[in-house]
């Protein structure tokens, strides 16, 4: 009982303060008070970022179309230069590269020369992140119409863009567009898993869902006694043969054909390792998907999964918002917390090990758990 009268009178207390806040008597004497008039033109600006994000969103969009961020890498230019070279009216250009000024994303010099900023730069030095804003307009399309989107009314292209996760055929060419995209996107995300996990003591890694080769590689160029063995879609996972024979791996590299859905994982490594592979699926395939690994390995052997995860009970932008809008117009998937992906192992017959704190959240988390012996 005196629990509920604490929470019941933290709610009136809450109530009361935000129905203060929200009168706008309250607000017009708040921006008057120097007390106050700070937190005022705070909040206020954080709500305007937000009303405004899609505007900001659609002029990084702009300039990753047009490549002003390459044209730049070579030396600063001026408004008419690059109003010639993108083919847009002077006029119309001078308001793109005055957005990016302020968003930060360019400077202004003197005689109207722009250049980079440190955020392009670094733009331009993380792997496939330009061509991930590019792919983003099937995502806007798919968020046009919020409501309708949220009461689960729209045929999502997203969806399509992705077809195996529904475990459909695809064209030659989706394989490559999928297995290209990826492929690019998964370096920070393999740096982050290696800064994360210990792989060292592993003698044979198993990728479930490895694409193109892309993590595999770097794994096995960070620990060349590594045996490699990578899982995939008969129409991707070929892919990763010129991979690995590029970086001299194609020795100690396996690939196997098929789906987790249908087919047994192939038996023979110590460890597996899955990708970004969790939040593409729903809760009943992740299930499933994690017994046959447990099927696959021997008693004491790793699964090492690293994708990006809710923040839980503290929601946080990264997995909660970006993640959580993607997985949810791919229609099949979801973002879960370290502690849902833990349960799920556990109902595997896994034993949870490690759950290292994330480096850069928005980039990737890790879970690392040993098969335990059945009972």
């Amino acid at each position: 009982m005196r629990g509920e009268h604490e929470a019941g009178a933290w709610y009136g207390i809450g109530g009361w303060s935000n129905r203060l806040i929200a009168s706008r008597r309250f607000q017009k004497w708040a921006a008057k008070n120097f007390l106050t008039r700070r937190m005022v033109r705070r909040e206020g600006a954080a709500l305007f970022d937000l009303l405004a994000g899609f505007c900001h969103s659609q002029i990084l969009m702009a300039l990753v179309q047009f490549d002003i961020f390459n044209l730049l890498l070579k030396g600063p230019k001026t408004l008419e230069e690059l109003a010639e070279i993108c083919r847009v009216p002077p006029d119309r250009m001078a308001i793109l590269l005055r957005a990016a000024v302020a968003l930060k994303l360019l400077r202004s010099q003197r005689g109207e020369r722009f250049a980079l900023s440190k955020t392009s730069a670094a733009l331009l030095g993380v792997p496939g992140l330009s061509d991930m804003i590019r792919h983003h307009d099937v995502l806007y399309r798919d968020l046009r119409d919020p409501a309708a989107f949220f009461r689960g009314d729209t045929q999502t292209e997203l969806a399509d863009f992705w077809p195996y996760v529904f475990g459909g055929e695809m064209e030659p060419q989706t394989a490559k567009t999928y297995s290209d995209l990826m492929a690019r996107s998964q370096e920070l995300v393999a740096e982050d898993t290696l800064r994360s996990l210990d792989l060292s003591t592993v003698d044979t890694l198993l990728d479930v869902g490895g694409g193109s080769g892309a993590f595999l590689k770097q794994v096995g160029q960070a620990h060349p006694h590594v045996k490699l063995m990578l899982f995939d879609l008969e129409q991707v996972a070929p892919t990763a043969a010129p991979r690995f024979a590029a970086a001299g791996m194609d020795d100690r590299a396996q690939i196997a054909c098929g789906s987790f859905k249908t087919d047994l994982i192939p038996k023979g490594a110590d460890s597996i390792s899955l990708i970004r592979v969790l939040y593409d699926h729903t809760d009943e395939t992740v299930t499933m998907l994690l017994a046959k690994c447990w099927d696959s390995l021997p008693v004491g052997g790793r699964l090492f999964i690293s994708e990006p995860m809710s923040g839980g009970a503290r929601p946080e932008p990264a997995g909660d918002v970006y993640f959580a809008l993607y997985t949810l117009a791919m229609r099949t998937g979801k973002t879960r917390s370290i502690q849902e992906i833990s349960s799920l192992c556990r109902q595997a017959g896994f034993e949870v090990t490690k759950t290292p704190k994330p480096a850069r959240p928005f980039v990737t988390r890790c879970l690392e758990a040993h098969k335990l012996a059945p009972l």
